[in-house]
């Protein structure tokens, strides 16, 4: 196939060798619309239920452990796996030549990254408390605090 000298796209026979219409490298404005507007519609109920699920789930749990409690990971796995599949779909969407509605989807996946990195910021200072602070008389044995202290 013959080449014009200004373009990359080839002739397209018949017609006279006359160059076809080159593919377009962008998509469309009207397409990416869409398409944002189609996966926020399935987003935010996805990140709604998730919400809500992980709020119920705590409830009534607080008394369960006698200790320190360990590590919760549930929320920490399900915010990262939403996070991963917003981004997967952001890296569809910027592949199939729609900027605008991959961008939309990585400022999604960015605001939910930084939930996934405050629950497991929560759930690192719940498993893990600063110790307490220890008198400097007597050794091991935890101070009450000083506005409750009364000497008389």
């Amino acid at each position: 196939m013959p080449f014009e000298p200004s373009s990359r796209t080839p002739r397209m026979p018949g017609n006279g060798c006359q160059s076809g219409q080159p593919p377009d490298s962008r998509g469309d404005g009207f397409a990416g619309g869409c398409l944002t507007l189609i996966a926020l519609l399935i987003e935010i109920p996805v990140a709604f239920l998730l919400a809500l699920t992980l709020g119920i789930r705590g409830w009534g749990r607080a008394d369960e452990w006698a200790g320190t409690p360990p590590m919760d990971w549930v929320p920490i796995f399900w915010l990262s796996g939403f996070t991963l599949a917003v981004l997967v779909i952001a890296g569809i969407f910027l592949y199939l030549a729609h900027p605008f509605a991959g961008a939309v989807q990585l400022l999604i996946a960015a605001i939910a990254l930084i939930f996934t990195i405050t629950a497991w910021h929560e759930q690192y200072e719940r498993a893990h408390p600063p110790p307490l602070p220890t008198c400097p008389t007597r050794a091991g044995v935890p101070c009450a605090p000083s506005n409750l202290v009364t000497d008389q």
